[in-house]
């Protein structure tokens, strides 16, 4: 399984017995549907999508964004506005299909498919129309601008 239960015991063997089933169903020896499950896929995705940390640093004249994104390349990640002010970060790496005519049975199958989404409300400051992504070594960096503040407006006032 994709998630960590922690030291109690009672949870350890329900983690195995699962783990159990999943290889059973990845090696085709499965007598439950449990690969089917909707609640199973539910929890994958929710942990994966939780599981992506994400950094957010403030300069002087930018929001960056940084995340850890093994496996996946630029063409996997989508990066978009959505409602104005709202970052949107999301991908997936799907599993690799073996061709149809390969005799291959997994021994074990550790790496699952990989879904995340993100979202971060953007300040009134950012310059949305100007953001830049790109994703090199499996780090992913987007790069919101902040609109320049207005300079300040002087007003002379004439003295009698």
């Amino acid at each position: 399984m994709g998630f960590v239960i922690g030291r109690d015991p009672l949870l350890h063997l329900i983690q195995q017995h699962l783990s159990q089933e999943d290889d059973e169903v990845v090696n085709g020896n499965s007598t439950t549907v449990t690969d089917l499950s909707p609640a199973r896929a539910y929890l994958r995705e929710r942990n994966a999508m939780a599981s992506t940390a994400i950094d957010v640093k403030e300069y002087p004249n930018s929001y960056v964004f940084i995340a850890d994104m093994p496996g996946l390349k630029s063409s996997d990640i989508k990066v978009s506005v959505e409602s104005g002010n709202v970052l949107l970060l999301s991908g997936e790496r799907k599993k690799e299909e073996e061709p149809a005519d390969a005799k291959v049975k997994y021994l074990s199958m550790e790496r699952r498919t990989l879904k995340f989404m993100r979202k971060f409300t953007l300040p009134s400051d950012a310059n949305v129309e100007n953001i830049s992504a790109a994703c090199q070594d499996g780090v992913l960096t987007v790069t919101v601008p902040k609109i320049p503040p207005p300079a300040p407006r002087v007003i002379s006032v004439n003295v009698n």
